[in-house]
């Protein structure tokens, strides 16, 4: 019996050194059917004579068979699904207890076999009954709507010769009666990803995304379609940490950070530490209002002067007031500030968006108060050059920012007893303030920085902006930030002033499933059931006193000369030990919430 297995399970093995060797299909399905039926009989023969019992798992010894005899007729279909499979079963039990077995037990190839027909069933079956159609019956099934009965071999096809456009997939897939539609977008991304692995004008570099690791499959993409990316490929898989607890005006949260900075999250979390031991940070919000600064042209310079003249009347604000809160319930036009360069006349509106970021929202309003304006209003010599004319500002660095706000403005303050300066972040009162008036203050104005007078406020920004769904760009003007620290009576005093925070808790990123799940960590996802913008607001407050809790910690590190020793202890691009990787870091920030050991 033992012989006999051995001689099955050598012949499958064989069998995948010899597919290379052998060009030849109709060679290669032949002597895969001959070796493994002699592999089987020869089995099962030895076992028939040695008078054992013949029964379902006896038999199941057979599935290598089935598989690399199913898997060969059509391009190797269920055999690669089983691979895959054992392959991934090896990566998730890699290191538990079930490893020390080998992998090439019956257990284990019958559980791949089981995990690929579960996971991939449908599809294997469909192409291995699913004849290989010529060109003109493929596009006849494209013509007709019936493109998703298509192997995906076929689908490929038409998408490399230019029948289907990358972009269309999701649409063409789609068929409520074939396969859900979560199950058809996620069939469109598998199918774009074997497209681009194979457009020979980029092979020579793209070949590998086919069967890459970037994960593709269990994933919402109806959430995606139409509203985060597109040409979808997958999804990339972000380390995602929890900083604190940190008390934010009396209520403690735990703050979700996606990163890939070792340490960065154990350095909040000692910071929150520090911060909770003087009784928490208390937040205050200054402003609250999205700009759009549309760009506006006229034939001449007095023209343009007398609409930035009207605009600026009381006749002139009243009704650009009316019209742009006209186009929703939330938009509520604050200000509009003006400004003229020649002919050019730009627009600041300012407005409320409610719980939304609001860039669509103020967008709109814009269109309908400059179509009021030009119309209505006696300038029908206006002409829009730009919806968005720089002076918003949007993404970018700007002075205006800087000084009038843009999204919502909060500033952020917590006294740190002196005694927990120095037990916790292992500094004093004294080198922290001189620290960050020589790093922050005057460091930054030698640089001639705009807004950056901090030491990594956009670490911190940044990191809650990818796990909670918000548009990683807008980092660049919500990491504005002044960091102030003073002694006082023997306490640290330190506050950070953040005056263009741009988040929001419903549309964009917010929609997905991941990131939905962080906002309802914090209590704030979606719109505020009984005040619309105050779910938004709450989320800036938590944003700068985290930024707080992050400058707070880095700074500490400075003073005391940790920085460097840390980063070389947890942010080496070697492979991590049990005993120092980030995870143990933030465990044991967690507890001691030092950076470094000291004694």
């Amino acid at each position: 019996m033992t012989l006999g297995y051995l001689s099955m399970h050598l012949s499958f093995v064989s069998l995948f050194f010899s597919m290379r060797r052998l060009g030849s299909k109709f060679w290669l399905a032949g002597t895969v059917l001959l070796t493994g039926a002699f592999a089987f009989l020869f089995g099962l023969l030895v076992t028939t004579k040695l008078g054992v019992p013949i029964n379902v798992l006896l038999l199941s010894e057979g599935l290598p068979f089935l598989v690399v005899t199913i898997g060969f007729e059509k391009p190797i279909i269920l055999t690669r699904a089983v691979l895959n499979a054992s392959a991934d079963n090896k990566r998730r039990g890699g290191a538990g207890p079930s490893s020390q077995s080998s992998p090439t037990t019956a257990k284990s190839i019958q559980d791949s076999i089981q995990t690929a027909i579960r996971e991939q069933g449908f599809e294997i079956v469909r192409d291995y009954y699913s004849s290989k159609r010529s060109a003109e019956e493929c596009e006849v099934f494209l013509k007709e709507k019936r493109a998703p009965y298509l192997s995906d071999e076929d689908l490929i096809e038409l998408c490399l010769r230019g029948k289907i456009p990358g972009y269309a997939l999701e649409k063409t897939m789609e068929n409520e009666d074939l396969m859900s539609r979560v199950d058809a977008f996620t069939r469109a991304v598998k199918i774009r990803r074997a497209v681009v692995s194979r457009t020979k004008a980029t092979s020579a570099v793209t070949s590998s995304l086919e069967a890459s690791k970037l994960p593709y499959k269990d994933y919402n993409y109806t959430l995606v379609h139409g509203a985060c990316c597109e040409n979808v490929i997958g999804y990339l898989p972000l380390p995602l940490g929890v900083a604190g607890p940190l008390t934010i005006d009396g209520q403690s949260y735990f703050i979700p950070m996606a990163t890939t900075e070792g340490v960065l999250v154990a350095s909040a979390s000692r910071g929150a530490k520090a911060i909770n031991a003087g009784g928490g940070a208390v937040t205050v919000l200054t402003g609250d209002g999205m700009t759009r600064g549309p760009c506006v042209g006229f034939p001449t310079l007095a023209r343009a002067a007398a609409a930035k003249v009207w605009i600026d009347s009381e006749e002139g604000q009243s009704i650009m007031k009316a019209a742009f809160n006209s186009t929703s319930r939330f938009a509520r036009l604050q200000t509009m500030k003006t400004a003229l360069a020649g002919t050019y006349l730009y627009i600041r509106f300012k407005t409320t968006t409610g719980d939304a970021m609001g860039m669509n929202m103020i967008s709109k309003g814009v269109e309908k108060a400059l179509h009021v304006m030009s119309t209505e209003c006696g300038f029908d010599d206006m002409a829009t050059i730009t919806i968005s004319g720089n002076f918003c500002t949007d993404k970018k660095s700007a002075a205006l920012n800087w000084i009038d706000g843009r999204g919502k403005s909060v500033v952020a303050e917590a006294i740190i007893p002196g005694d927990v300066v120095k037990s916790v972040l292992k500094s004093n009162v004294d080198a922290l303030v001189e620290l960050n008036t020589s790093k922050n203050l005057i460091g930054s104005a030698m640089a001639g920085s705009l807004g950056g007078f901090n030491a990594h406020a956009s670490n911190i920004v940044t990191a809650i902006f990818l796990a909670t769904g918000q548009d990683p760009a807008q980092n660049v003007e919500s990491s504005s930030c002044i960091t102030t620290m003073r002694n006082l009576n023997g306490d640290l005093q330190i506050s950070v002033s953040m005056p263009s925070i741009e988040v929001g808790t419903i549309g964009g990123g917010t929609i997905l499933e991941g990131q939905s799940a962080m906002l309802d960590l914090l209590g704030v996802r979606g719109s505020h059931p009984t005040n619309p913008g105050d779910n938004a607001r709450q989320l800036a407050r938590i944003v700068a006193a985290a930024t707080l809790a992050g400058e707070l910690s880095l700074c500490s590190a400075l003073a005391a000369g940790h920085l460097v020793r840390a980063h070389m202890a947890h942010n080496r691009s070697s492979a991590p030990t049990r005993s120092s990787t980030p995870v143990s870091a933030a465990v044991g920030a967690a507890r001691g919430l030092t950076m470094t050991s000291s004694k």
